[in-house]
């Protein structure tokens, strides 16, 4: 047994992708339904810069077919400040404008940091704190997308085990790696793919991401990749998985997403 992989892109309104992933003639506003029928999960990326309207978010969740799921990237107003604690007010802007209308195609609610955001244990502790389990009585997951070195430390990863929050697991050149398993799902961010590669992958490396994705989903984790607290252990539990092809250029992120699908699914 093993939880859903679900393998996307980030956001769907990209010029580069019309003619390439997205076929000649296709209309803009066509693009999301078609894109959801290709990859399995999209992270919304608008709702990063500026909110949206409850409309907007209703739409969405037309488009897409019944078993899709969206994740979204949290406003940055809550994750770029000096002191965390303050970002109350911002919280709730962004989790009352409408998200509640995706009903059961929102997934997990990324909050992404800068990466000159530093590791302060109190301060994050008290962010956690902010952010609910449930909007409008619709359950949420967190993730934390940090992007600073000085976050890889044990008790970074206890203190998210704690809360129940997910420390998206990235893969970049300079961005800290964070393989534990601190959640009920797993976030992977995937950015070191080349759009020189019609794939964004060669084959070795999908076959051996993929692995990785499934041993996540069978309860395990990857043998090949080295835990920061090694001394906590998750349960052995199947998990869902959410993994999204974002790298620079971004050219074949669409075409990585559907190798790694093809290869989780058969």
């Amino acid at each position: 047994m093993a939880g859903t992989i679900r393998f996307g892109i980030g956001g769907w309104n990209f010029e580069p992708w019309r003619g390439v992933f997205y076929p000649d003639g296709l209309k803009q506003a066509d693009e999301l339904g078609y894109a959801s029928r290709h990859v399995t999960s999209i992270e919304i990326n608008s709702t990063y810069y500026s909110s949206q309207k409850p409309a907007t978010f209703a739409k969405w969740a037309a488009a897409v077919p019944d078993d899709f799921v969206f994740a979204a990237k949290a406003n940055r107003f809550c994750t770029n400040r000096r002191v965390l604690a303050a970002a109350g007010k911002s919280i709730d802007m962004f989790l009352n404008q409408g998200l509640v209308e995706l009903g059961d195609r929102l997934g997990p609610i990324v909050w992404q940091f800068a990466p000159t955001k530093t590791f302060d244990p109190d301060d994050f502790a008290a962010f956690l704190d902010l952010l609910p389990d449930r909007q409008d009585g619709l359950p949420l997951s967190h993730v934390m997308e940090v992007r600073n070195d000085t976050f890889r430390t044990p008790e970074f990863v206890a203190l998210c085990a704690r809360r129940g929050a997910v420390i998206c697991c990235a893969e970049h050149e300079t961005y800290p790696m964070i393989p534990d398993v601190t959640g009920d799902l797993i976030y992977a961010r995937l950015m070191m793919g080349s759009d020189d590669i019609p794939t964004g992958y060669p084959p070795a490396d999908l076959d051996r991401r993929s692995a990785r994705l499934k041993a996540y989903a069978e309860g395990g984790s990857p043998a090949d990749l080295d835990p920061v607290d090694p001394a906590r252990k998750a349960p052995a539990k199947p998990r869902d998985v959410f993994a999204f092809v974002i790298h620079e250029g971004k050219v074949r992120a669409p075409a990585a997403a559907m190798e790694l699908i093809k290869r989780v699914d058969g």
